[in-house]
Formats: structure tokens, C-alpha cells, sequence
């Protein structure tokens, strides 16, 4: 095992910077998921690390060993780098033992320890006793986990993951989930996980990089990630968050200010030191909204659309107070809705947009 630093990496294209001074240090044993849309850049911090592409700047240390920088770039087959991808690539003329043990043959190794180093692999991905299958006798979790065992019979000290669940059926994206959470507790294995899957990233690392356009948007755990994030891209982005214009009217007292948004005063939740500001946002989840009744405070507006979606309304609605600002919210409520139908909001809670990175 091997912890991963990337320290002021930027790999650029021509004038297209695809990933652009990013910094993330990965413990030993560590889960990190790197997490955002297409073309975030993502794939390319991967293939920076697997040794496929070299950094145009910045540097790259595998084990407090560097593997990479702007002058040198370790090869791929030296860095000790598992990689699982999308597509199994499993021969289907072979056992899942010889699948499993191909590097190891081409690599000479002696055929007792080989096959030794074998069911140790297979036993860390629970598929004992399937040695002597074919690929196209198992099922599509079962071919990912020897996909999994092919990388890890290597002893690799790091393993990446490249969207290894987007082939796969919705029921067995969530089973396999469940496999890589029990192998990660298992081996203690450093994983960077590549996805734009939030639902995975989610369940499965212990923290999350967010990209936006080749940099890294904000660093931190699933929790904090969801309740506290840096800036307006990841308040967006993650779990499709509510953004609202603001104006902070007093100072942080016990991790809370309060703030004016679309006529309705607010308490919310923010760092430590926001002070009264105008040009602010707050970001909002779902819990964060009621519908209020007509005597109580809140936000007049219409609703714009109501689409059932089994055990909740997704509601599109336009406030009064402006129009054009349009929140789409889901409401687990009994009551429905129709277009054009006056409704009340009310916000409850919320969290404050910092300042200093709303923008970045």
C-alpha cells in the first residue's frame, strides 16, 4: 500500500489547460473519489497518475517515491499501479485463474507461487471456488470482481478505478458498490476512484474531490461536501442544490447569520467571521424548503410544472419576487400540485456561500 501527492499538477493540451494546479494528498488506505461532469478533467488526473500522460507541470509521488514531473515520468509497468476500467477486457477463452494469472505467466513467476498469489486474489474479491470458470459463465459483478482480482495479483500499491460500475445494470451498480466498500475494509488497499456517479462517490469514499473545468473545486468528505460546500459550482452540483442570491444582514454569531433572500429573512448556517455583505448565495437542499400555510411567512410564487416521481412531487416554481428565479425542489408530501397553482415557500435552514470562494 502507498499513499498518492499531487502536488500543483497541470497537464495541458496545446492552450488547454485539462487539469489545472491541482493539489490532493491520499493517505495510506485511504478512498478518495474524484467526482464532477464530463470534461471536468477527471480522466486525465487518472491517466496522469497511471503514467499514461506526463504532467506539463508539477509533480507526482507514489509511496513518498516521485514517479512523475515536468522533466521525467516513471513508465506506467514500474509505478506499481493497478487499474480496473469499464470494460472488463477478460479473455473469453480463458479460466478465471488464467485471467486472473496472466501477468503472472508472462512475468515468469513460478507456477506454485503464481497460482498461490492467485486464490489469494480470488479470496480477497469472495469468488473462492470459481478458478475454473469462463467469463461467460459468471455474471456482470462477478466478471468486474475478476477484473478486480486480475489488478490486485500484482500487489499493485495503488489501485485506480476508471467509472468501473457504468457498464453494469442499476441493481448491480448497487451490489457491487456493497463489493468495493467490503474488498476496500478487507485489503486496506489506497483507491482513487474516478466517477461521475455522486450516489457512489457517496457510499464509497471516505473523501471526495470535486473537479470543475481541470481544477480541483473543494476537497472533503461526503457530509461536509453536502451540507457546507466551498463554492457555487459544488453547491449545485451535489445532490442538484438550490442556489439563491442573498444579502447577509448580520454579523456570524454560534456558526449562524442572518440573511434576506427573495423578501423572506433567514437564518442560516455559515463559517466562522461572515460578517453583513451584499451579493452573497446560500445554498439549499430539499430539507431546507416547507410548504408554508397561507397565514405563515414565506415566498409567494406559482408553480411552473409538478411531475409525480413515486413517493414525491418535483415542483418547478417561480417566486413572485422574481420570476425569472426559478427553484426546482422535490416535496414528499400528500398534497398535489398543478401548473399555475399559488404556492408559499418557506425556507428554514440553508448554508451561506463563503465569500472568498463563491466565484472560484
Amino acid at each position: 500500500m502507498a499513499g498518492l501527492t499531487l502536488s500543483n499538477v497541470t497537464k495541458s493540451f496545446g492552450d488547454f489547460d485539462a487539469v489545472k494546479d491541482v493539489s490532493i494528498d491520499v493517505e495510506d488506505g485511504e478512498f478518495l473519489a474524484v467526482l464532477g461532469p464530463s470534461g471536468c478533467g477527471k480522466t486525465t488526473l487518472l491517466r496522469l497518475v497511471a503514467g499514461f500522460d506526463r504532467v506539463s507541470a508539477g509533480q507526482i509521488s507514489i509511496g513518498g517515491k516521485i514517479v512523475s514531473d515536468a522533466d521525467s515520468s516513471m513508465a506506467p509497468e514500474k509505478r506499481r499501479v493497478g487499474i480496473v476500467f469499464q470494460n472488463y477486457a477478460l479473455w473469453p477463452h480463458m479460466t478465471v485463474a488464467e485471467n486472473v494469472g496472466y501477468s503472472l505467466k508472462v512475468a515468469k513467476v513460478d507456477k506454485v507461487e503464481a497460482r498461490r498469489k492467485v486464490d489469494e486474489a480470488l479470496a480477497l474479491v469472495d469468488l473462492t471456488g470459481l478458478a475454473d470458470r469462463r467469463p461467460a459463465n459468471l455474471s456482470g459483478g462477478q466478471r468486474q470482481r475478476v477484473a478486480l482480482a486480475r489488478c490486485l495479483v500484482a500487489a499493485p500499491s495503488l489501485v485506480l478505478f476508471d467509472e468501473p460500475l457504468a457498464n453494469l445494470d442499476v441493481h448491480l451498480r448497487a451490489a457491487m458498490e456493497d463489493e468495493f466498500a467490503a474488498f476496500h475494509k478487507r485489503s486496506g488497499t489506497t483507491i482513487v476512484y474516478i466517477t461521475h456517479d455522486q450516489a457512489e462517490a457517496m457510499a464509497l469514499a471516505d473523501r471526495i474531490a470535486v473537479m470543475d473545468k481541470g481544477r480541483l473545486a473543494q476537497l472533503a468528505s461526503p457530509r461536509e461536501l453536502y451540507n457546507e460546500p466551498a463554492n457555487t459550482m459544488v453547491a449545485s452540483f451535489i445532490a442538484q442544490g438550490i442556489v439563491l442570491p442573498a444579502q447577509v444582514l448580520a454579523a456570524e454569531k454560534d456558526g449562524k447569520t442572518e440573511v434576506e433572500v427573495l423578501g423572506q429573512k433567514v437564518s442560516v448556517r455559515c463559517r466562522p467571521g461572515e460578517a453583513p455583505r451584499m451579493g452573497a448565495n446560500i445554498c439549499l437542499r430539499a430539507p431546507d424548503l416547507e410548504i408554508a400555510d397561507e397565514k405563515e411567512p414565506g415566498i409567494l410564487g406559482t408553480v411552473l410544472r409538478a411531475v409525480y416521481k413515486g413517493g414525491a412531487m418535483r415542483i418547478d416554481f417561480a417566486p413572485d419576487a422574481d420570476p425569472e428565479q426559478k427553484i426546482s425542489f422535490e416535496h414528499s408530501g400528500h398534497a398535489e400540485f398543478g401548473e399555475g397553482q399559488k404556492l408559499r415557500l418557506q425556507i428554514v435552514s440553508g448554508w451561506l456561500i463563503p465569500e472568498t470562494e463563491q466565484n472560484s
